[in-house]
């Protein structure tokens, strides 16, 4: 199996989950970037007040998202470009807890998909002080990016994996997992966990 993967990043409005508003996804095929894809989403009714802190940390504010497409609209452009990829993300239990919440909040049955956490792949290859995003995309020689913009966090969290794939001698996510002494988990599974 080759080293296929679809990296994800969300950006939320506020403090709640379910308040997405921007995500980046970059599809990688055996360990190279082929595609890549952001776009803005109006948070979920009841979530979608802007909070000054977040916008501070993103720059997205309300008038960016008004005619953007909204969460129920955009999540099957999301699925459909992941296709049945395992979704890659810096901190995962964020990303996927966007996904969750969001699919919640809008009556739509959380898809099951298999994710994996750089995070916690970078604490196992590298040693660094920090392991927030742009220390360990430093250490696999993927720096000077926009970090809090969805698109450029999810082509930094690729290049983590492709990177420590590599130093772990890995083919594939799950011999990466299995290597560094982490796992693939499931979205779905996690509600019960």
């Amino acid at each position: 199996m080759p080293l296929d993967f679809t990296a994800i990043d969300f950006e939320t409005a506020n403090g709640s989950s379910a308040s997405a508003c921007s995500v980046g996804l970059v599809k990688v095929r055996g360990g190279q970037v082929v595609d890549r894809v952001g776009w803005l989403i109006r948070p979920p009714f009841g979530h979608a007040h802007f909070a000054d802190w977040n916008i501070r940390i993103h720059g997205i504010t309300p008038d960016m998202v008004e005619n953007a497409p909204s969460w129920a609209e955009q999540l099957p452009d999301l699925l459909d470009f992941a296709e049945s990829d395992v979704l890659v993300a810096h901190n995962a239990g964020f990303d996927m807890g966007v996904l969750r919440t969001a699919c919640e909040a809008t009556g739509i049955t959380v898809p099951d998909r298999e994710y994996f956490c750089s995070l916690q792949l970078a604490r196992r290859t590298y040693r660094l002080d920090s392991y927030r995003l742009p220390s360990a995309a430093a250490a696999a020689g993927f720096d000077d990016f926009a970090h809090h913009e969805a698109l450029a966090d999810a082509e930094a969290c690729a290049a983590i994996v492709v990177h420590a794939a590599s130093r772990w001698g890995a083919a594939d996510l799950h011999e990466l997992a299995s290597l560094a002494g982490t796992r693939v988990n499931r979205t779905v599974a996690a509600l019960s966990a």
